[in-house]
């Protein structure tokens, strides 16, 4: 029996899907080692565990923070542990236990965010790259969510491959009844769903679907996410090209979004840069044909699921989902395809990969 520790201070962010899936399968597979869930103290009362190997304890470090390097490194150390999972890159870079971090992609370090401060952004980018690589080193073993991810890690840290396990994402069905969007319903549209930072290249899909207004006027473009500064910025952009039928939702629910999956001629994923493309999965998982840049780790996630463009060209992306619209024998077999391929991924067996890495780490150990 190990002590093992999990940093799940991303629980309910962007990217705390994969850590939350993590601890549902671990407590239905681990009834050898006991767990210690970090958590941030808005999380301690929307997370219970259903294992009694399992308990949550309080972890007031935010991340890039100078108490993150110091506070929790000294909370990690009182602790005690066996071997502590990182679900993401920022850590205490002093800590010296055995350590296995999840890397979920490099994008951060190439791309710059129009909502923050140039100049603090650029100070910040600097540092992240640095503790990626320092992370990378000293990290006893580390995982990605792709082999595309990996290689990138690899090439960027300049670390042994060995050290990295790829741990393939899954997507699941919606459970929640599909709820229909009025202003939508009976309407012929295509879609996108998640942030609007740059490397999504919402620009680009604004300038593709100006391109298909040209023969489809009634078609629609549904950009679904959280309104923030960057979605106030491709609003503003919609405005000034005077382009129309572009509709942001807002937030949206479980429901909705099923039920925009379920109604849409295209979900389109025009991305620059991906770690895994779950958005696409869960597109495909409830009906939807794909068509999807050709960058990064798409076509290894998507395989002959999707219709592939090339992100920086905006005709070729205007051409392939016109393909997807106009060919219907084209969408059955993405449709097809697409069931086929989201099936091929599990939460579980990525879970279970997960702890076999943990039992080497600990193993090695001894």
């Amino acid at each position: 029996m190990s002590k093992i520790v999990i940093d799940a201070r991303e629980l309910r962010t962007s990217t705390g899907r994969y850590i939350e899936r993590l601890l549902y399968y671990l407590q239905r597979i681990d009834q050898k080692h006991d767990y210690t869930i970090l958590l941030k103290p808005q999380d301690m009362t929307s997370w219970r565990p259903s294992n009694p190997r399992f308990q949550a304890m309080v972890c007031t470090y935010k991340e890039f923070t100078f108490g993150e390097q110091l506070g929790f490194k000294k909370q990690l150390a009182g602790l005690s542990a066996d071997l502590v999972h990182f679900g993401m890159t920022q850590q205490p870079v002093l800590y010296r236990g055995r350590t296995v971090t999840t890397v979920h992609d490099l994008t951060t370090t190439r791309f710059q965010n129009p909502d923050k401060n140039p100049v603090l952004y650029k100070v910040k980018q600097c540092v992240y790259r640095w503790v990626i690589k320092r992370v990378a080193r000293k990290s006893t073993a580390l995982l990605t969510p792709t082999q595309f991810v990996k290689d990138d890690l690899v090439a960027f840290s300049g670390i042994d491959p060995a050290k990295v396990i790829v741990t393939l994402e899954a997507a699941d069905p919606i459970v929640e009844a599909a709820e229909s969007l009025s202003e939508l319903v009976g309407k012929d549209f295509i879609m996108y769903v998640g942030r609007p930072t740059p490397h999504k290249n919402l620009e680009r899909l604004l300038e593709a679907f100006a391109v298909l207004q040209v023969d489809r006027p009634d078609l629609r473009l549904v950009l679904a996410g959280k309104t923030d500064a960057n979605y106030r910025r491709i609003a503003a952009a919609v405005q000034a090209r005077e382009l129309q039928n572009v509709v942001f939702t807002g937030f949206i629910s479980e429901g909705q979004l099923r039920w925009l999956y379920e109604n849409c001629a295209a979900y389109v994923f025009p991305s620059l840069s991906e770690g895994f493309g779950l958005p696409g999965l869960e597109a495909m998982l409830h009906g939807a044909p794909v068509v999807a840049s050709n960058a990064t780790c798409l076509p290894e996630v998507y395989g002959a699921a999707a219709h592939y463009f090339d992100p920086h060209d905006i005709s070729a992306m205007a051409a392939a989902v016109n393909d997807v619209l106009t060919d219907k024998k084209l969408r059955a077999q993405l449709i097809k395809n697409g069931h086929t391929q989201a099936k091929k991924y599990s939460w579980q067996t990525m879970a279970k990969q997960t702890l076999a890495l943990y039992e080497q780490v600990l193993a090695d150990k001894q």
